[in-house]
């Protein structure tokens, strides 16, 4: 049994330790870490690679959260706000300590040398029933919208949330030649109910990636990188979008930090 006077010491040495660790915890509230996420070859011209287990559970529990009560009708680059070519919900999200771990994690997948700036901020889109994003390349056809950082040079599109009965909603390359191996269709990545000579059409599963180069090696947009958001026929899906640049964005066109 301990002595009541060694007590209040016992107490006073664990409440110091306490709030030591709490400061700590204060100080270092996240730490960024990348999930070992696996990687498949699509296709090597254009390039084209699914990844496995891109974005963490708790990763996408965090941006639903901060993209929450933020979303408005997507826009189409160069066309009115509301457009029938996209019909989903979309919005940008702020950039905090597990932001910026996505992003240096999307800028270390393209091998370290792009900077942070060349990030356009991670964009969320929301689909539900009968919503879509017909077929459209993620480059830029105009200079007007290239003055800025220039061409988009590669494409992320993640998967955060996936509805439970979600039926359609894939994304499809119609160019892109299906891969032929039985396990694209037995792991359910591909849509293997789709006729073959519509291309490749992945499946939405939630945390997994596809990942393109949009631009050839003359700098000029690869026309095979044309793709679509097929209709959502039940259920529904939220996607990420990050986008890269040739050149570096202005603060205004990156947003703040939180």
């Amino acid at each position: 049994m301990l002595h009541s006077r060694l007590l209040p010491v016992i107490l006073g040495v664990t409440a110091l330790f306490n709030s030591a660790a709490a400061t700590k915890e204060e100080k270092n509230p996240y730490e960024c870490q990348h999930p070992p996420y696996k990687v498949l070859m699509v296709s090597k011209s254009p390039l084209v690679i699914y990844i496995k287990d891109f974005i963490t559970k708790p990763e996408r529990e965090h941006l639903l959260n901060l993209a929450k009560d933020t979303f408005t009708r997507s826009a189409v680059t160069g066309r009115q706000a509301h457009n029938a070519i996209r019909t989903s919900q979309s919005t940008s999200v702020k950039r905090d300590d597990l932001v910026r771990c996505i992003e240096s994690r999307a800028l270390a997948f393209q091998g370290y040398d792009v900077p942070a700036s060349h990030l356009e901020p991670l964009q969320l889109v929301k689909y539900g029933p009968s919503e879509r994003y017909n077929f459209h390349t993620d480059w830029f056809t105009s200079d007007q919208h290239t003055s800025e950082g220039g061409n988009r040079v590669s494409s992320f599109f993640a998967y955060v949330q996936v509805s439970n009965g979600t039926t359609g909603g894939g994304t499809n390359f119609p160019r892109l030649e299906a891969p032929s191996h039985d396990r694209w269709c037995d792991e359910g990545i591909v849509d293997c109910d789709e006729a073959w000579d519509k291309g490749v059409t992945f499946k939405p599963v939630e945390g997994n990636a596809i990942y393109w180069e949009n631009l050839g090696v003359d700098g000029r947009g690869d026309e095979r990188t044309l793709h679509a958001g097929l209709p959502v026929l039940s259920g529904g899906k939220v996607g990420m979008n990050i986008w890269t640049r040739e050149r570096a964005l202005g603060k205004k066109t990156r947003g703040e930090d939180l």
